[in-house]
């Protein structure tokens, strides 16, 4: 008997480009109205499978949420049991640290916890063929969750692969929002030293219903041609964006940037995201709730080495993106804005450290 159960749990999800959805928008009110792609009805009913069957760490139901006052709309949710029961992270030691086979890693898991194996159906000539060969993408669940739909997306697991930003991951990251239809999904990236918890290549999606700032932040051209911006607003980081027809390329700078800051033992978090298109100036209100493309952000920052410490306000992929799980019902009810600036600031690189690396990043990405 098939330990996948029932015809809404593929074993496989097959897709092409022809599968990407560009019309998609944030109604006014966050709600989230376009119809559910197919990519959407599978994550979203295998999850809740898998849940129901009892197959996370604790049961997760709506969480108590609240917007803090304040321009910069932080979503700030309470979710006690991850900070109880999640599994202890691993201990990182540097950015460029090798995998360990005798470590947990996502070939230990169990097999019920994977929703699917999503392969690429490229065009290759005459022949229909598979994207190269890591075309292997297993999606799973978090068993720790923090949103509803909270999974792993782990490209060709069997090939031990450290947490360090791959073309073709990235390229998977930014492909599922484009299979997508729900402005609320997300997709994000830890690097080692920036509070990844393994150390096996894998991003983290899952969906928000809520609108973040980070969706229409106004941006500063630094290499347009490779759609190369720097955020305008805190937190300090950089931002590319794409819409279907330009992901590999778009994905190639993306890379060139990650590969430069590994190069430097610059830790880093990513977060991808609909988005609409960038703009130094905040927009009108048909482009500003227009999410037909996708907006990538790379955030460097200080490292942080060693086991985490589960009681510390850990910032990392989702927090920089403006959005705050808290695991202490005492802080997520009296931090205020400001509060949650300090705590990311310090996490952050110096200002006069940011701006080298602009300059270095902007150079080369123009020397490339």
């Amino acid at each position: 008997m098939s330990k996948y159960e029932g015809p809404t749990m593929p074993l496989q999800f097959v897709y092409r480009n022809q599968d990407f959805v560009a019309d998609v928008h944030r109604s006014s009110g966050n709600r989230l109205g376009s119809a559910a792609t197919k990519f959407d009805t599978t994550v979203q009913a295998g999850w809740t499978d898998r849940m129901n069957r009892g197959l996370f760490r604790y049961h997760l139901g709506d969480l108590q949420t609240r917007i803090l006052p304040g321009p910069h709309g932080f979503v700030a949710q309470l979710n006690i049991e991850r900070g109880i029961e999640r599994r202890k992270p691993q201990e990182i030691l540097s950015i460029q640290q090798e995998f360990n086979g005798k470590q947990f890693n996502f070939n230990k898991i169990n097999p019920e916890e994977i929703i699917v194996e999503m392969i690429k159906e490229v065009e290759d000539g005459k022949e229909k063929g598979t994207l190269h060969e890591l075309c292997r993408t297993v999606v799973l669940v978090n068993v720790s969750p923090l949103e509803f739909g909270h999974c792993l997306l782990v490209p060709d697991p069997s090939s031990c692969f450290p947490q360090v930003m791959t073309s073709f991951a990235m390229q998977v990251g930014i492909e599922c929002m484009l299979l997508s239809s729900n402005p609320g999904f997300r997709v994000g990236f830890n690097s080692l030293g920036a509070f990844a918890s393994v150390n096996h290549l894998h991003l983290h999606g899952y969906y928000l219903d809520h609108e973040l700032k980070i969706e229409s932040m106004p941006v500063k051209p630094l290499v347009p041609q490779k759609s190369f911006y720097r955020l305008l607003d805190f937190p300090a980081g950089f931002l590319f964006y794409t819409e279907s027809e330009r992901v590999e390329k778009v994905v190639e700078a993306i890379c060139q940037v990650t590969d430069f800051l590994v190069d430097r033992n610059i830790a880093h978090n990513v977060f991808v995201t609909r988005g609409c298109p960038p703009c130094s100036r905040t927009q009108d209100e048909k482009d500003h709730c227009s999410r037909k493309g996708v907006r990538i952000a790379v955030w460097p920052r200080t490292a942080c080495f060693g086991a985490k410490e589960e009681s510390a306000f850990n910032v990392a992929l989702c927090e920089l993106a403006g959005h705050l799980p808290f695991k202490n019902k005492k802080d997520y009810e009296l931090i205020s804005e400001k509060d949650v600036m300090d705590v990311i600031q310090r996490y952050l690189l110096p200002d006069s450290e940011f701006h080298t690396l602009e300059q270095q990043l902007t150079r080369h990405l123009m020397d490339l």
